[in-house]
């Protein structure tokens, strides 16, 4: 199998081929902790985790790093805004340093519920300053950065690729920026790599002054290098980080060790709401809790989030949820249904290998569709048409049991499957015989009754010319 994908530094699908083969090294852009990551935020996220789970499922070993920022940055002049976490510190009166603690504690809780895997670390910011360090004096010592005063900036001029990732040139940048927007720096697209203020509550007494802290660039090349080395395989993050981030982070990383830093850059679409960007005042940025205050699941999220190509922008609404909820009950139906045929009960078909080559069509068909630049909606389409062909009976025991060792790999990389063997105890089976007899019986006042004293115990039952089957809600 070919892994293709699409490469945001050549523009162009490729076949994937990792630099040292069967190990993976891979860098994911991770959160700002200064407030709840919002629904957008985590489009990106899960998008990293399926990545890694596919690459897993391709057999390679994948050394997975994704960062926390959990120190306030400034970018450059026009385009830095305030500092995020200080921002929200001086907003609300509460410490810099526990904002971040307890936010990237409400991250990685969000993050489980979703089912994204751990990573191999997640290193933060704070713990990585002597890294960050280590890497301005070497910029410096090389030529590519200059100090002035306690402030410490690169140099773009001196790397010539600067711009090939994003499609932006160095005089473009100089033409379109504010006249005197930093009488610091050399040229005005030049980064910080370090900023000293005396007024940042977040700061570090190092060689450049007491009140220093980094710019936001360094952070990710200090911690990727940190954890895996000069040089990296592939380097995600959401399209906002394309430039400057990712951009600064090339000229920066390359630099520094004379080496080509990342050789695949992935990057999501955002997550529209309503058709539109998520907006505060609009009060469509949502969290997790919201979606679970609506009625809705982790799992029925994790699929809104990857039910789509990661290089299209994605909406989101609630009505698109609740169609998720129904697809995800589709899915559910299918394993049920496998299940029953593998262990002989009725809708199986008699003989116990047909419906194989359905089940073979459908894994290889899920496979092309990850292999051609991780296409889910392909991936997906290939189990709902093993849906089709299990309602209409076509699985034996053994193509059943094939089936659902299939189901098994899939969910491994799409983590949205509930394949967990549910039983009831003796007391609710009970109840499901007694209103089976009442339906024979005729007697409907007693079935509803019983079906509603069912239903209200969490189990949902479901009627066809083949019996009944129940699910747990």
């Amino acid at each position: 199998m070919t892994f293709r994908v699409y490469n945001a530094l050549s523009r162009t699908k490729e076949p994937f081929q990792s630099l040292e083969p069967g190990v993976v090294r891979m860098y994911n852009c991770g959160p700002t902790v200064y407030k709840r990551q919002h629904i957008g935020n985590f489009r990106s996220f899960v998008f990293a985790d399926l990545l890694r789970r596919w690459l897993e499922y391709l057999g390679y070993e994948v050394r997975q790093v994704m960062n926390i920022t959990d120190v306030g940055h400034i970018l450059d002049d026009e385009e830095e805004g305030e500092d995020k976490i200080e921002a929200e510190a001086r907003e609300t009166g509460r410490d810099p340093w526990k904002i971040s603690r307890e936010e990237t504690e409400v991250f990685l809780a969000d993050a489980a519920e979703l089912g994204i895997l751990e990573p191999m670390v997640r290193p933060k910011a704070t713990e990585h300053i002597p890294e960050m360090i280590e890497m301005v004096k070497g910029l410096i010592d090389k030529g590519h950065a200059y100090r002035k005063g306690d402030n410490v900036y690169f140099d773009v001029t001196t790397f010539e690729r600067y711009g090939r990732l994003s499609g932006n040139k160095v005089e473009d940048l100089d033409a379109g920026a504010r006249v005197a927007v930093n009488a610091e720096k050399r040229n005005p697209a030049d980064f910080a790599l370090w900023k000293s203020d005396p007024r940042h509550i977040m700061k570090w007494d190092t060689e450049f002054g007491p009140d220093g802290f980094p710019g936001w660039h360094i952070e990710c090349s200090a911690m990727a290098r940190k954890h895996l080395g000069d040089r990296i395989d592939i380097h995600t993050g959401g399209e906002d980080n394309v430039f400057p981030h990712h951009e600064c982070e090339i000229a920066q990383s390359e630099c520094f060790t004379g080496q080509p830093f990342a050789n695949y850059w992935l990057h999501t679409k955002f997550l529209q709401v309503d058709g539109g960007k998520m907006s505060k005042s609009l009060g469509n940025v949502y969290t997790i809790d919201d979606v679970k205050a609506r009625g809705y699941t982790p799992r029925q999220l994790r699929y809104a989030l990857l039910r789509g190509h990661y290089r299209q922008p994605l909406n989101f609404t609630w009505d698109i949820l609740q169609e998720v909820a129904t697809a995800l009950e589709g899915l559910d139906d299918l394993v049920a249904r496998l299940r029953r045929a593998a262990e002989g009960e009725s809708g199986a078909a008699d003989e116990p290998r047909a419906g194989m080559e359905f089940v073979q069509a459908a894994q290889a068909e899920f496979e092309a569709g990850m292999n051609e630049d991780l296409n889910v909606p392909r991936a997906l389409a290939a189990l709902f048409g093993l849906r089709s062909h299990a309602l209409e009976g076509h699985f034996g025991r053994e193509s059943a049991t094939a089936a659902l060792e299939f189901l098994g790999r899939a969910n491994g990389v799409l983590g949205i499957l509930d394949l967990e063997e549910r039983t009831l105890d003796a007391a609710v089976e009970a109840l499901i015989a007694e209103r089976q007899a009442a339906r024979a019986a005729k007697d409907f006042a007693k079935s509803d009754e019983l079906r509603d004293r069912l239903a209200a115990m969490g189990v949902e039952l479901q009627d066809s010319a083949d019996g009944v089957t129940w699910r747990l809600k």
